[in-house]
């Protein structure tokens, strides 16, 4: 056969000749490729922080099944409940099964020179990557195809309603059904691939090379709307996508606005809710900003405030819950929304009623305060003659309910429970740790688990409200840090909120003009009838920005502190909380 490669010539009539490709131009024919389809399954949603607790892995080569890999994995963390409820993996199952440093070396192997296919591909590869990083292997780069930006392109919302991999199972009507264990969901997703790759043959696409390439192209509808970036400007900021008639899409920030926003348009941006957004947005507004912290405060208040149906995150602020030490004769702890600038203590913010439950019931084995719901007057006391719950009955609610206790010796109680929410959160550490260290010395794992989890429930929540409470104290505070590309960021912070922002230019010769330009034009902050001017969700962005290298504080008006006894102090080992695997029976401790 003669070579056939490119050659480019003219013709007689001078116009340029047809060119011949070459056969490497073809690229590899999806029938001749080997994927392995492998599927995780893990301690949680991060590398960083979870392990994988079982693999996995199908080879299949035109079509057929060569070779199967799957296994239980013991990455050495405790497995959630929630996980086990999810996959019906248990602790107990992976304590014989063999470590990460044994399952690895032989996966890769199996999946040696092959394409790795995966349902949300970067999901799985990134487990994988991290586990061969901690391990000391290099990650062999294995090509990836993701099915999951393939069904994105080639299957319509009129066919699926998502993208989800029991839905596609369903629609392909896979042989195996996903349930959530590693071998089953990899046999699903094969006879995915499969239908994707069956689809993909109505587009032209033969190669393994076009497919992956296709998964990635922009659509029809971003390709359209490329022009919506024309006119946004360089610089930090805020960007809106709105729909024909001015209702925000969806809001983000950043610190390049018109990089940002022409990354919507490009195969780069493959979320399939996103790419919707595009396909109905009509315009972008820009909101310029003097610096990357304004950008981001901006971000969250106009969220909270349009609550855009293509954001997920911080759309309703208000649905934070609290611990609200109640003001009446024997005080409770009752479950709020609202954080009130009153006589109450609080804790919080909560992100859901668990937490918030694993907090309080941190707190009441520390402050025997009454549990019962029920709002307690003094005449139903005084009346002494029916117990107004049922829980005093057994002897978990207090003295209040059956005249056990009297007002002022209750108060102690109260008095405790009010300086471990506020000021020392030394006796609810104490006491859990010592019945963690009980529970371990009797190997009831699980047990001093349940312990861990409500400690640090308490602490992470502890910790907000008192940062939040000394940051909201201040009427004023002016910090700066290094910008990017030289000089500085400025912040003006009034009562926990950001009022101004500005810049020290690089080349300028005092600072004083431009902090004394930055708190004149600043936004005036009054005491309000919430404890906190701003929401949560800032003043974590502004203690953030504060906390990071470099910041520096240019003046406060008061004092900027946290208690000695705080829980600031333990913010070490709450940050851990979570990661610290529960020793299993048989180990020591």
């Amino acid at each position: 056969m003669p070579n056939m490669h490119s050659v480019e010539g003219t013709s007689g009539a001078g116009r340029p000749s047809a060119v011949q490709g070459t056969l490497a131009d073809l690229g590899t024919p999806l029938a001749d490729v080997t994927f392995v389809v492998v599927d995780l399954e893990t301690t949680g949603g991060s590398p960083a922080e979870s392990g994988i607790t079982e693999i996995g892995a199908v080879k299949v080569t035109g079509g057929r099944v060569v070779g199967e890999f799957g296994t239980l994995v013991d990455c050495g963390l405790a497995i959630p409940p929630f996980i086990t409820v999810l996959t019906g993996i248990t602790q107990q199952m992976v304590t014989a099964a063999p470590k990460v440093a044994e399952v690895i070396p032989s996966f890769l192997e199996f999946a040696s020179g092959s394409v790795l296919v995966a349902h949300n591909a970067p999901f799985d590869i990134g487990f994988l990557k991290a586990a061969c990083a901690q391990l000391g292997y290099a990650w062999p780069a294995f090509p990836v195809l993701d099915t999951a930006d393939l069904a994105r392109r080639v299957l319509t919302r009129d066919e699926v309603p998502n993208r989800r991999l029991g839905t596609l199972a369903r629609f392909f009507g896979a042989s195996t059904t996903p349930n959530h264990r590693a071998l089953a969901d990899a046999r699903a997703t094969v006879d995915v691939l499969h239908g994707l790759i069956e689809r993909l043959g109505s587009f032209g696409v033969t190669s393994f090379e076009e497919a992956k390439s296709f998964a990635k192209t922009p659509t029809p509808e971003q390709q359209a709307k490329r022009y919506l970036a024309d006119t946004v400007p360089n610089g930090p900021g805020v960007y809106v996508f709105e729909d024909h008639e001015g209702e925000p899409l969806y809001i983000g920030k950043s610190g390049d606005l018109r990089t940002r926003v022409r990354s919507y348009f490009t195969a780069s941006e493959t979320r399939g809710r996103i790419r919707e957004m595009i396909g109905i947005a009509v315009r972008v507004r820009t909101i310029p900003c003097a610096t990357g912290l304004e950008a981001e405060v901006r971000e969250l208040r106009l969220i909270a405030e349009h609550k855009p149906r293509y954001n997920r995150r911080s759309k309703f602020p208000e649905r934070a819950l609290w611990l609200k030490l109640t003001v009446e004769p024997f005080p409770r702890l009752s479950v709020v929304r609202e954080c009130k600038d009153d006589e109450s203590s609080y804790l919080g913010p909560f992100p859901n009623t668990r937490i918030a439950e694993e907090a309080r019931a941190a707190l009441y084995e520390t402050s025997p305060i009454r549990q019962c719901t029920q709002p307690l007057t003094l005449r139903k006391i005084e009346a002494g003659k029916a117990k107004v719950c049922a829980l005093a009955d057994l002897g978990r609610c207090g003295a209040p309910c059956d005249g056990r206790e009297s007002e002022e010796a209750y108060a102690a109680h109260v008095d405790l429970a009010r300086t471990v929410i506020d000021q020392d959160v030394r006796p609810v550490v104490e006491a859990a740790r010592s019945r963690i260290e009980r529970l371990a010395a009797e190997l009831r794992y699980e047990e001093a688990a349940v312990q861990r989890d409500r400690l640090a429930a308490f602490l992470r929540a502890a910790t907000r409200t008192q940062r939040y409470s000394a940051l909201a104290k201040i009427p004023q505070l002016v910090a700066a840090k290094p910008a990017f590309g030289g000089g500085w960021d400025l912040a003006v912070i009034r009562r926990g909120r950001l009022a101004g922002s500005g810049t020290i230019a690089p080349d300028a010769t005092h600072y004083r003009p431009s902090v004394d330009a930055c708190i004149a034009t600043a936004e005036t902050v009054l005491p309000s009838a919430d404890r906190y001017p701003a929401s949560p969700e800032e003043m974590e962005c502004l203690l953030r920005w504060l906390d990071t290298p470099g910041a520096r504080l240019v003046e406060v008006e008061g004092v900027w502190a946290c208690p000695a006894g705080g829980a600031e102090r333990m913010r070490a080992w709450i940050e851990g909380a979570y990661t610290v695997p529960v020793p299993r029976q048989g180990q020591g401790r």
